[in-house]
């Protein structure tokens, strides 16, 4: 076993790195408060590569592994703990991935080099105003199919890009109910375009962090898409929603603990500078405790993110390995990376008192920013437990059954 970084991910790293911290940080305050991420940005990123890097190279990708897309996701959380643009990066890695993988040949080649340019944006739509984890009790949207086409009805909400999407062209992998049934084999993916689509009507919400990229929902009555925009087999959205999900809380994790490493580094430069009682704060036990507990939970979550991101190329690259395993690990990163960044960030604002209940300092942003990571984003704290609760005893224990 080899925990080195091969040379071609150190060179990979650092490019990325320099990118987040000298184009990416001083700006974050930035788009913070305009609440979008401008433009210049996203065109960087493209010329990049980190612009849904997971996609085929022949569709403008780099065909990324994941080690790889982790490794991204990790430098751009460091450069942006507000995660604003992470998941700008994120969702167009793990679900243009999917879009790549089970995606029509004639809409690949309308929207993936858009995205990859920077042009288009790609999202994910699932959760609906009734629920979300639970989608197959909450699904209300449906979409029948007839020779001309998909005419789809339903309203999806809490979903990223929808401004962004409206702006600037693209699809929403947007999940559908499609057959008539209680299990999980009555959903089917259909891309749908925000854009200039008759019987759409989108809405836009306002967060309490991430405000560099829209949140809303978008209503459909009577929306008509062709054929060729439904996204992998009839009937089979959920489980290719599964490995989407699988895919994001992976990227999800390498993200927070980016954006961990970043706020530790913060509060220690402080702690080393501040002086309480003729002492810097770094000399007192109270202060370096919780400093050496959350940096070894911090190690310990790092292996995980990257063996998630192992199981998935030993998955889809070496065809070892199997679904079940990276949902696991997946769960596991999702489940504690989001919880650990919250709490690095609570307790360095602890250390930074006063100043860090103010914006002068990007902390507050962080604090903001990861509690989504938690709340929902492909799934709540306590989904992560059933998903590894399920692996652990069997799917006969579970309140829903594959």
């Amino acid at each position: 076993m080899d925990f080195r970084w091969s040379a071609e991910q150190e060179m990979w790293r650092k490019a990325v790195r320099d990118f987040a911290q000298n184009e990416v940080k001083p700006r974050v305050r930035e788009y913070d408060r305009s609440g979008e991420i401008p433009h210049d940005l996203i065109e960087g990123m493209a010329q990049m590569g980190l612009l849904a890097p997971t996609v085929a190279e022949e569709f403008g990708g780099m065909g990324a592994d994941w080690a790889m897309a982790c490794i991204a996701a990790e430098e751009l959380g460091r450069g942006d703990i507000s995660l604003a643009l992470p998941v700008l990066y994120l969702v167009e890695a793990a679900w243009g991935f999917i879009f790549d993988r089970y995606g029509s040949q004639e809409l690949k080649r309308e929207v993936l080099p858009r995205v990859c340019a920077g042009e288009a944006f790609l999202g994910i739509a699932t959760t609906e105003p009734g629920g979300g984890s639970d989608i197959v009790g909450a699904t209300r949207c449906r979409a029948s199919r007839n020779e001309a086409g998909w005419t789809a009805n339903g309203e999806k909400m809490y979903i990223s890009g929808v401004k962004e999407s409206l702006e600037m062209g693209g699809i929403h992998l947007t999940l559908f109910r499609t057959a008539d049934g209680e299990d999980h084999r009555c959903f089917t993916f259909l891309a749908v375009p925000l854009k200039g689509t008759p019987g759409v009507s989108p809405t836009t919400i306002e967060d309490m962090g991430r405000m560099g990229i829209s949140t809303g929902g978008f209503a459909m009555e009577g929306v008509q898409l062709p054929l060729y925009h439904q996204v992998g087999e009839l009937n089979r959205g959920f489980y290719h929603a599964m490995e989407g999900f699988s895919a994001a809380r992976t990227l999800i994790g390498a993200t927070c603990i980016g954006a961990a490493e970043a706020a530790l580094a913060m509060g220690m430069d402080w702690i080393k500078e501040r002086k309480t009682f003729g002492r810097p704060l770094a000399s007192y036990e109270g202060i370096q405790f919780p400093l050496a507990d959350l940096w070894a939970e911090l190690e310990g979550i790092r292996l995980s993110v990257y063996k998630a991101a192992w199981e998935m190329d030993r998955y889809y690259q070496h065809r070892q390995g199997g679904h079940h395993d990276i949902a696991q690990a997946a769960a596991i990163v999702k489940l504690r990376a989001p919880m650990l960044a919250w709490n690095v960030m609570n307790e360095v604002a602890n250390w930074f008192g006063a100043a860090g209940y103010s914006k002068e300092y990007p902390i507050e942003m962080g604090i903001r920013g990861v509690r989504s990571y938690s709340i929902g984003a492909e799934g709540t704290v306590n989904i992560q437990r059933l998903v590894i609760a399920r692996e652990l005893l069997g799917s006969e224990y579970m309140p829903y059954r594959n």
